[in-house]
């Protein structure tokens, strides 16, 4: 790519030229500091190296046991699929259902999408169906929470060493590594170079936009009737007519802003509302032992781990459990209404509170996979056996429902009234 580019923010819409930044360096938003662009230095041949790690890794996370415990002689050990078996004999299948997706299913899909996209290129040839291939990286990176779980392990292992003896197995450091390499593959994927060497492979010219003309009270994408395909990046012309319209280069749908945006935001908002409070309330582990059953809530947990003496973990888990499904939830109700009413204060503001939104919302899952690996390996029969309680459901859903939320607001609506009323006073 040579010389200024037309770019729109992806978070606030504005047109604006930019160079390719250089490696190392990241391209902002004059208006909302929203990252364009982020210049990397053979950012597709470093994805590829950490992706075919990454895959090396995900069998052996997969295959050999994550952790044992061992009481009396017994040994009790478990994989991470082992684990979700668990749940799903236990009847929490749509527990074991959202572990087994964002675990294992789409860090293997986030790993597979890359590999089939960068091998081909890596020796100059077009990947088959790269436009299906892409858009199944881009649905499945944002649900991969291999980091979240490394931390719930650690979380579970400090529970597990007040039972019996912790017997790390080679998958715990196997899963450590995959998180880096993952992390590090996500980061080093430039879909724009990406794009751009499946285009000269095709030996095809790259995209170009028709001319455009400078116009009064214009600034953004939309006044300029330009529309930005939210897979691909790809900025165009807005078609004409009601007729669907794809991206010409992904095959996404395109859409000036997401459709129905504000009513699907309330409707996942209202939703994880109504569950956040059996999911507090009710007791999210039923624990049975030679004492007796003892049936704990999210909150108990914590206080058992301030009392334990690991007040460092005690902190995290009421943070992720507690804290930031509330805040999420303040947060989202907040950006919804004042989209609602259309407020035009501070939108720089609402926009960094939706970028934060979007940052912390994973962590929630915490709770989720210590209560996985609990319920996997405290089964020694008639002296202790756990089970996940009816809380621990709807504390997923409540993630997942939150999750939604913040996927389908567009923060763009924050700044259209603020174009309207510009308009309107020019």
């Amino acid at each position: 790519m040579m010389g200024n580019e037309l770019i729109a923010c992806e978070e606030c819409d504005l047109l604006q030229l930019g160079a390719p930044p250089a490696a190392g360096n990241a391209l902002r938003c004059q208006r909302c500091r929203a990252e364009l662009r982020r210049g990397r230095s053979n950012g597709p041949e470093y994805a590829l190296a950490f992706s075919c790690a990454s895959a090396v890794l995900l069998v052996i996370s997969n295959v050999f046991p994550i952790v044992g415990l061992s009481l009396n002689g017994h040994v009790v050990q478990t994989t991470l699929a082992g684990s979700v078996r668990m749940l799903y004999s236990h009847g929490s299948w749509p527990l074991a259902l959202l572990v087994g997706l964002t675990t294992i299913v789409t860090p293997v899909l986030q790993t597979a999408a890359m590999l089939w996209l960068l091998l081909p290129l890596r020796f100059g040839r077009v990947p088959w169906r790269p436009a299906e291939c892409f858009r199944l990286f881009q649905f499945a990176r944002p649900w991969g929470m291999t980091e979240v779980l490394i931390l719930g392990l650690l979380v579970a292992l400090v529970k597990l060493a007040h039972i019996a003896k912790v017997v790390p197995g080679t998958a715990l450091w196997s899963f450590i590594a995959l998180m880096l390499l993952l992390a590090a593959a996500a980061a080093t994927f430039d879909p724009h170079e990406v794009w751009a060497r499946i285009t000269a492979a095709r030996g095809a010219r790259a995209w170009q936009l028709p001319p455009i003309r400078v116009r009064r009270n214009a600034i953004t994408a939309s006044a300029y009737g330009l529309v930005l395909c939210e897979e691909c990046g790809l900025l165009l012309k807005q078609p004409s007519g009601a007729v669907k319209h794809v991206c010409p280069r992904c095959k996404a749908p395109l859409h000036q802003r997401k459709p129905a945006s504000l009513s699907r935001t309330w409707a996942y908002l209202v939703a994880a509302m109504v569950l956040y409070i059996p999911a507090n309330v009710l007791p999210v582990m039923d624990t049975s032992s030679l004492f007796g059953t003892q049936k704990d809530t999210i909150l108990s947990g914590v206080v058992y781990l301030w009392v334990s003496g690991s007040w460092p973990l005690a902190v995290l888990v009421f943070i992720a459990s507690i804290v930031v499904p509330m805040l999420k939830i303040l947060g989202i109700g907040y950006l919804a209404l004042s989209t609602q009413l259309r407020w035009q204060w501070l939108p720089g503001q609402r926009t960094r509170i939706y970028r934060l939104i979007e940052l912390i919302g994973r962590w929630s899952m915490l709770d989720i996979y210590v209560i996985t690996m609990l319920v996997a390996l405290v089964q020694f029969q008639a002296l202790a056996t756990i089970k996940a309680g009816p809380a621990a459901i709807a504390f997923g859903a409540v993630v997942v429902l939150t999750l939604l939320a913040s996927m389908a607001f567009d923060p763009r609506l924050m700044w259209d009234a603020l174009e309207t009323e510009r308009v309107h006073s020019d």
